[in-house]
């Protein structure tokens, strides 16, 4: 039996162990030039210093250290890792399997074995962090996925986690309308109502581990199914204010103007989706600073897959024509855009999907560089740890074919990924 066992553990230690293998180390990366995302522009002929965990050096005419590694990158541009502001790891495309499917049919062990792949298949896309907004019925599990990614159990971005959204009671899905009247269906989210329901949510989802608490401030609840506010801005208030008292930020799902001036009233912290958004809304957001997070892949996917939308063939639809309106206005009158894609509703691994359609609808490729690593550094709270790159902050880093700073498609060409010092995916 010793004998036996002697021979399979090497293969068990593989097995078991295999994500944490990649270890912090003394690298000198010499890509063909650095873009930091502390000025604007891509540094030609610069090199970056790491040591353990940690960017030590940036800069030219630097040497590896005795003992250290060199990478060459000729013709790669090396970025900050870079980062996903809205998320949904325990969803997959709905053209695979619808949204209700997935929460009424899927298994909670099967959507957390799925997450753990999709997890993977991000980072080594070269998101490096990513703010998951949402189980949709789960429950916390994105708790336990944050932990076996710190434990190394498993590859994956650096999570920032909600848990279970807050939802107005009878506002969310599956549509109890769309079921037998004798069955419930389970929800996707925590429902609340009233002031003290909501302050109760906010300090559960707190309780489970959220870092963030998210809210959803409107949904299809109209007669015909429109977009209506769903939580009054009292209560809206008092949400922010349990949550803002306990250390979270709030996200706020919003697409319907109503719904999106209240939260921001509420002094919600970042506003997803925003396709109604007034002049008069985003002004008031500018004013308070709250970020804008467009998710303008998910809109386009949803009319890829329902509407029968094909890029460059088909006229955009109304929801797509929204979101172009939305998100020009709010460049035009100086929100703050983070990136956020809605990953989950498409598939995972395609983030750079969302800075592509950014530039698509008219920002440049550095500004939406900037939205994916210093921006959205700064909304989650992380601007001192991650999403530039600079002495002291954690050696998250993406190098790429190309330089994202003119052409954003080389973002698709992914060739480093060095996650705190760790290189997970090299040439």
């Amino acid at each position: 039996m010793k004998t036996l066992i002697s021979r399979i553990w090497p293969f068990l230690t593989l097995v078991m162990f295999g994500a944490t293998a990649a270890r912090a180390e003394t690298l000198l990366i010499r890509p063909a030039r650095v873009f930091t995302a502390e000025d604007r522009v891509a540094h030609a002929g610069w090199a970056v210093l790491v040591q353990g965990d940690k960017i030590a050096a940036v800069g030219p005419g630097l040497k590896v250290p005795a003992g250290g590694r060199e990478i060459d990158l000729p013709g790669a541009t090396l970025i900050p890792g870079l980062i996903e502001a809205h998320a949904h790891l325990f969803l997959h495309p709905y053209d695979e399997t619808s949204w209700d499917d997935q929460v009424l049919k899927e298994t909670s062990a099967y959507r957390t074995l799925r997450a753990g792949r999709q997890a993977r298949d991000t980072l080594m896309a070269g998101f490096t962090t990513v703010r998951d907004l949402g189980t949709e019925g789960v429950g916390s599990a994105d708790v336990s996925l944050k932990r076996a990614i710190d434990d190394g159990i498993i590859e994956g971005p650096r999570l920032i986690v909600v848990t279970r959204a807050i939802v107005a009671a009878g506002a969310y899905g599956p549509a109890k309308r769309s079921y037998s009247g004798a069955w419930d269906p389970p929800q996707g989210a925590q429902e609340a109502s009233g002031v003290d329901e909501v302050v109760r949510a906010v300090r559960e989802q707190a309780a489970a581990g959220a870092d963030w608490i998210k809210v959803y401030a409107d949904y299809r609840v109209g007669p015909a199914g429109e977009t209506m506010a769903t939580f009054s801005l009292a209560e809206l208030q008092a949400l922010v204010e349990t949550a803002h008292g306990l250390g979270r930020p709030v996200a706020a799902h919003a697409a319907s103007d109503e719904g999106m001036r209240r939260a921001v009233l509420a002094g919600v912290d970042s506003i997803e989706h925003g396709d109604g958004g007034s002049e008069a809304t985003f002004k008031l957001m500018a004013q308070r600073g709250v970020a804008y997070v467009p998710t303008l892949t998910a809109t386009e996917s949803v009319a890829r897959y329902f509407q029968h939308y094909v890029p460059g063939q088909t006229p955009p639809t109304a929801r797509m024509i929204a979101s172009d309106r939305a998100f020009r206005l709010a460049m035009k009158l100086g929100v703050t855009i983070a990136s956020g894609s809605d990953v989950g509703v498409f598939r995972h691994g395609d983030n750079a999907r969302e800075l592509e359609l950014m530039v698509a609808h008219g920002m440049t490729p550095l500004d939406a560089l900037l939205a994916a690593t210093s921006t959205d550094a700064k909304l989650l709270r992380l601007d001192q740890k991650i999403g530039r790159i600079a002495p002291g902050l954690l050696a998250d880093l993406v190098a790429v074919e190309g330089d994202p700073t003119v052409e954003i498609g080389s973002l698709r060409r992914v060739v480093l990924v060095v996650k705190s010092g760790a290189v997970l995916r090299a040439p």
